[in-house]
């Protein structure tokens, strides 16, 4: 794959990363919405994975 692609989806994760701590640090987090965050930030990581 070529490498600004891979770029484009390390960006994509830091960016998940960064949403799914600051809505765990929240007095009441949505419990939902990390797990959606989670499963999103999984799919990328095996996406960069495989590339």
């Amino acid at each position: 794959m070529d490498s600004s692609h891979v770029s484009a989806l390390q960006l994509k994760h830091a960016g998940i990363e960064r949403r799914l701590h600051d809505e765990m640090t929240r007095p009441l987090p949505d419990n939902a919405l990390i797990q959606s965050l989670k499963k999103r930030k999984l799919r990328l990581k095996e996406e960069i994975a495989r590339c």
